[in-house]
């Protein structure tokens, strides 16, 4: 049962970082929240960031290939959606993913960010999940 302050927590996984963004109490704006290392804390630190911000439910970027077919990193996923199923009891809904990193390295470059900032992989992995997040939110207004 969805309770009108809660949240929803993105997640755009990566081999070595992992991008978190957030939704706002409404489910109108999503906003990156921040980058965390892929390690064996990761979990963890994604449970804490769910129970603290009272999150309903998680959306998890899925990479496709061009064609819309699986790849090899969508296995990785699918394991670390399987981990976290065992561990956090809110719902967990899978998303296409495909160009949220070029369109978050364009949104960088649009806000005229300095060339050091548009090579901080961090933060075009947090704001590759706000742009994930914004879409599912926009989704659901349909």
């Amino acid at each position: 049962m969805s309770d009108d302050m809660d949240r929803i927590l993105a997640i755009d996984y990566g081999s070595i970082r992992i991008g978190l963004a957030m939704s706002d109490p409404l489910k109108i704006i999503a906003q990156g929240l921040k980058t965390i290392r892929n390690d064996p804390n990761a979990v963890a630190e994604i449970t804490k960031v769910v129970r603290e911000n009272n999150v309903s439910t998680i959306v998890v970027g899925k990479p496709l290939n061009l064609s819309g077919n699986e790849s090899s990193k969508s296995v990785e996923v699918d394991a670390f959606v399987r981990t976290l199923k065992e561990k956090i009891t809110v719902e967990i809904v899978m998303v296409d993913e495909r160009f949220t990193s070029v369109m978050a390295q364009r949104a960088i470059l649009a806000m005229g960010a300095k060339k050091k900032q548009r090579q901080n992989k961090g933060k075009v992995d947090e704001v590759a999940s706000a742009i994930l997040l914004q879409g599912y939110l926009d989704s659901l207004k349909r």
